[in-house]
């Protein structure tokens, strides 16, 4: 008898190691998406054509990167989907809604 309980405790230790061992994987993939905007050459020209001040602000100018509140952004006249700024010494073109740099106009 003490054999056979022997036996099935030395089973179940057994058994019960390998699921001790087991390690879970978890892949995480990231994906990201980038909208590509081309700007009319109207807007360019009108950016380019208009006397402006440039607000100083830390770091770089990036498309895809929305500017902060401290930036004012001017609408362009006939074009709701567009604004500008000059910021850092550079003409950028924005999106209004987001406050997302478009294109920096050279």
């Amino acid at each position: 008898m003490k054999k056979a309980i022997l036996f099935a405790s030395v089973v179940l230790v057994a058994l019960g190691a390998p699921a001790m061992a087991q390690t879970a994987t978890t892949e995480t993939t990231t994906t990201q998406t980038t909208t590509t905007t081309t700007v009319p050459a109207e807007v360019r020209t009108y950016v380019t054509g208009q006397e402006a001040t440039s607000v100083s602000i830390d770091g770089d100018v990036v498309v895809g990167e929305a500017l902060p509140e401290t930036v004012t952004i001017t609408p362009i006249p006939d074009n709701a989907e567009y604004g500008y700024a000059v910021v850092n010494n550079k003409r950028v073109v924005i999106n209004p809604t987001t406050r997302t740099v478009i294109e920096v106009v050279e």
